[in-house]
């Protein structure tokens, strides 16, 4: 019960928490920059651990069994694909090439645009009754085609800003970042299942989102700690990234919304889809950008949940007026993959 409650705390209080990471951040790093410059090494380790925390928690909650349902239910996957690795990338391309003029944190917030679903995903879309099923499969399988989706667009952006590709030491990211907690997790999950058994794993579970949302607070607050001095010198560059931040999500709840209805998707099914193409996970794409580039680049990660909290939350808000706007139509519902927890 008390693990429920604190996972329900930091949910709560998200915004709150992101906030403060960063102010602490800033308040401490800025009279202690010798101090970081000399201890450099210590805080890249900090880093990395935090990392790990971030990424590992969130496996073993995973069910990779849910990846074989995913053949029941191949066009709704097919199309969050095509919003996650299509939409997202183009329409993040086009709001970094208008609205962001610094190379560092255009690559930072095309970054967050191309990596796989936030984990929330899932938890926003029972809150709103849709198909759960489907958020956890297209959580799963996003994870593992962002292997090939995430070093083949920045590969491409890299080069539109005329910076080095780290195409190869994305790919070593994605393995440390992503492949080797999901086996570690996905271990660990059937150490935890067969030691404590299925009703007492279940009671464990709300500890793990738990820890990887602490874990990302320490590394936003790591991030402004070792960054301070810049992130102050690029304050209103810093501050104007809240502009195409908002225009993303925004756009893409309209336009997801809309295509979905068009195509006629049930109500369940396009609640599913809907915060698995919006909701990014800022998490991995801070773990990626610090690194595979710097943690300048991962400032628009570390900023993006203020706004995505906010949107998703009025979005969810909205659910009754949004099923109604789904049923006013006849519409062809997908099958649906089975009955499965999150």
């Amino acid at each position: 019960m008390h693990l429920r409650s604190l996972k329900r705390h930091l949910s709560k209080y998200l915004l709150l928490y992101v906030l403060l990471s960063m102010g602490v951040g800033l308040a401490v790093g800025y009279p202690a920059a010798g101090f970081v410059h000399t201890h450099k090494g210590m805080f890249t380790t900090l880093t990395t651990v935090a990392v790990f925390l971030i990424i590992y928690p969130m496996m073993i909650n995973l069910k990779m069994e849910s990846i074989k349902l995913a053949a029941k239910n191949w066009k709704g996957i097919l199309i969050i694909l095509a919003y996650n690795f299509l939409l997202a990338p183009l329409f993040g391309w086009l709001l970094a090439h208008g609205l962001l003029h610094d190379p560092m944190l255009s690559i930072g917030f095309l970054l967050v645009m191309v990596v796989p679903c936030s984990s929330m995903s899932i938890g926003y879309t029972g809150l709103a009754e849709g198909n759960v099923e489907l958020a956890t499969v297209a959580m799963a399988v996003s994870f593992l085609f962002s292997m090939i989706a995430v070093p083949a667009w920045m590969s491409l952006f890299a080069a539109q800003y005329n910076m080095p590709s780290p195409t190869w030491i994305l790919i070593k990211s994605m393995l440390t970042v992503l492949i080797a907690p999901m086996i570690a997790g996905y271990l660990t999950r059937l150490l935890l299942m067969k030691r404590l058994g299925e009703k007492k794993f279940m009671q464990l579970m709300p500890l793990f989102p738990s820890i990887s949302v602490i874990a990302m607070f320490l590394i936003v607050l790591l991030i402004f700690f070792m960054k301070e001095s810049l992130i102050i010198q690029k304050w209103s560059l810093v501050l104007w990234l809240m502009i195409p931040n908002i225009l993303f999500m925004a756009g893409t709840l309209f336009v997801v919304t809309w295509v979905d209805r068009l195509i006629r998707l049930s109500y369940e099914d396009h609640m599913a889809i809907v915060f698995a193409a919006t909701g990014k996970n800022n998490g991995t794409a801070i773990a990626l950008a610090t690194m595979a580039f710097s943690p300048m680049v991962a400032i628009p990660a570390a900023t993006v949940p203020i706004f995505q909290i906010i949107l998703l939350v009025v979005y969810l808000k909205m659910a009754p007026w949004i099923r109604r706007y789904f049923d006013r139509i006849p519409r062809k519902a997908m099958p649906v993959a089975g009955k499965g927890d999150a």
